[in-house]
């Protein structure tokens, strides 16, 4: 089936005039209808009446939304008029993502005519064979994950801004092990142009000394701290462990589940005893995270030793599903409130695993007070709900009152029912109230565990055994703790 439209794509070269082939300038001439991804470019000019997306960059929130409506753009225009002319700087084979959607696209029949790149201008700067030096080409929007474990050597390109820079050093730097910050580095600018520049600097000042422009990239022939490193080594020890410790060997993703729990509850306690006016109450829950993100790679180590998942499984999953769940971050979709987040997410949650039911997908593991919540807010987003807690507050009344008329009746089983019921009406008043049902008990519990400890020092203080005091002793201390508690 041939395809409706074609685009010719050409590249403008590295620099001036001189690097674009006849080839694509016979290309251009002949063209009826041109389009240049940006006219910021030394070359540009040699693309006459073209239409320009210079505009896009300034008004689209991210690079991919740019990219794709360029690609849009383009094919609409190919449809329209059998064919068009599409000119990128430098090589179109080389980090063009506009070109990159073009050639997979099925609307249209994508023609490549070879081009320069500034790849050749900087090995000459350098003075390096890259063969031989075994140099990579990272884009600099993509530095963290497509760099990742790498210290080297690089060459960075897309270094169009100074807070590009920034973010390749915040992909690597830390402070707590080797230092990065004396590393040469290569800033190479404008070459091919009389206004070429090649700055040597280091690495913490690369974005110090120079102002980036888009003709930018930097090389690094070798990192003292390879990009994304310390979670290469963390994913390298839960491999070592299931491969030589006994304990970790035995182990199964059953074996596991009370560990993830307590991991988890962990972290929970640690959340919650964190104080914003003190930083060292972060360390229980830096040591907690860590303790809970070496659960989550044991199973994915179990599951990669079986041939069935991989921890990259695991992060890509997560990175698609949460693309997915948030167009109005990624998509052309509007939704300028929490409600609405909220709203869109279910609705893309249920297309996506084809549920038929509101409750699908609630954990029949989760805390009996959390399951509760889960259930009901389900089933108020249909509707089915009081109005206000004003509806159910009075129905603790009523569950009361049905829970012991059914334990005078010495029915055991009716009062296990009914307090089911009751408690099901407190989650729900909860949820009217806006207050994590599961949050407040577990305040009340700690609250009264810390009060009945007092009791606990009063007593020792005053010589009384607990186990044989009487009621109204108890009573005594408790009321006592409890005065102490108010007026602190």
């Amino acid at each position: 089936m041939t395809s409706p439209g074609r685009v010719i794509v050409v590249g403008l070269g590295p620099g001036g005039p001189e690097f674009v082939t006849d080839q694509t300038r016979l290309a251009i001439t002949q063209a009826q209808h041109r389009y240049l991804r940006t006219s910021v470019h030394p070359s540009a000019t040699l693309v006459p009446d073209a239409i320009s997306f210079d505009h896009l960059y300034e008004t689209v929130d991210t690079f991919e939304s740019v990219y794709k409506q360029i690609t849009d753009a383009v094919i609409s225009g190919a449809i329209e008029h059998g064919e068009v002319l599409y000119a990128v700087p430098g090589s179109p084979l080389v980090l063009e993502r506009s070109v990159r959607h073009l050639r997979a696209d099925p609307r249209v029949q994508c023609v490549l005519l070879p081009a320069m790149s500034f790849l050749d201008l900087a090995y000459n700067a350098l003075g390096i064979d890259p063969v031989e030096t075994a140099v990579r080409l990272i884009d600099g929007h993509e530095f963290a994950t497509a760099a990742a474990g790498d210290n080297g050597p690089l060459l960075i390109a897309h270094c169009h801004a100074n807070w590009v820079l920034s973010d390749i050093k915040l992909a690597v730097d830390d402070t707590s092990d080797a230092d990065n910050d004396d590393v040469a580095v290569v800033v190479l600018q404008r070459l091919g142009t009389p206004d070429e520049l090649i700055t040597h600097t280091t690495w913490s000042q690369m974005d110090h000394v120079i102002e980036a422009d888009h003709l930018t990239s930097i090389y690094v022939q070798h990192l003292n701290v390879a990009v994304a490193e310390h979670y290469a080594r963390f994913h390298a020890l839960a491999r070592t462990l299931r491969e030589q410790c006994p304990w970790d060997i035995e182990q199964t993703h059953t074996s596991l589940i009370p560990h993830l729990l307590e991991e988890t509850y962990e972290v929970v306690d640690a959340l919650q005893a964190l104080d914003p006016d003190d930083p060292a109450t972060d360390e229980d829950l830096i040591e907690e995270l860590g303790d809970l993100l070496y659960q989550i790679e044991f199973h994915a180590t179990i599951a990669e030793q079986q041939g069935r998942f991989t921890i990259a499984d695991i992060t890509q999953g997560i990175h698609d599903k949460l693309v997915r769940r948030h167009p109005h971050v990624f998509a052309n979709v509007n939704a300028d409130s929490t409600a609405e987040v909220l709203s869109n997410w279910e609705a893309i949650k249920r297309a996506e695993k084809g549920r038929t039911s509101i409750f699908d997908g609630i954990p029949n593991s989760l805390p009996s007070l959390s399951y509760a919540y889960k259930a009901q807010r389900k089933a108020a987003s249909l509707g089915f709900d009081w109005p206000d807690v004003h509806g159910a507050l009075p129905k603790i009344a009523e569950e009361t009152n049905e829970l012991m008329q059914a334990h005078a009746a010495g029915d055991k089983e009716a009062a296990a029912d009914e307090l089911g019921d009751l408690l099901f009406s407190v989650v729900n008043v909860a949820r009217h109230l806006k207050i994590d049902p599961e949050v407040a008990l577990r305040a009340a519990v700690a609250k009264f565990r810390h009060r009945f400890e007092g009791v606990e020092q009063l007593a020792a203080q005053r010589s009384i055994d607990l186990s044989s005091a009487d009621l109204e002793t108890l009573d005594q201390l408790w009321d006592e703790v409890k005065e102490r508690d108010i007026t602190k």
